[in-house]
């Protein structure tokens, strides 16, 4: 076995051509997974409220954002800190293949769960083959 450095990962601040809220934005972590019924979605999320999340499809595209409340933050002067407080934002594009009405997202201790379920034309079926 190699041995490996350990190194902090940064995170990607969000561009964002308006900012409508102070402080900085920055672009969860997220992991994607496909199943033969679905497309799955988890997003790192850490401070954000259930009702502090906005998960909208326009146009093909999927948006997420989650707002951190910043009052737990606003008297602290940490003497060193690895993790900057902020918002999250970040887009996807959808394909057809994913049947819109069916999107599902939930929120467990700072993780956002999406299941994007496909439509039926995008999955995969068995095709039997007869003898002639």
């Amino acid at each position: 076995m190699t041995e490996q450095e350990l190194a902090v990962k940064e995170k990607q601040e969000a561009t964002r051509e308006e900012a409508t809220r102070p402080g900085r934005t920055y672009q969860p972590d997220v992991d994607i997974y496909e199943t033969p019924d679905a497309l799955w979605l988890w997003a790192d999320m850490p401070g954000v409220e259930e009702s502090s999340i906005d998960v909208d499809l326009a146009d093909g595209v999927l948006g997420i954002e989650g707002r951190v409340s910043l009052d737990d933050y606003k008297d602290l002067e940490p003497g060193y800190t690895e993790y900057n407080v902020g918002n999250y934002f970040r887009r996807f594009s959808i394909s057809s293949d994913i049947d819109v009405d069916k999107i599902q997202a939930r929120v467990s201790q700072g993780v956002l769960a999406l299941q994007l379920p496909k439509a039926e034309k995008a999955k995969p079926r068995k095709i039997s083959v007869k003898a002639s």
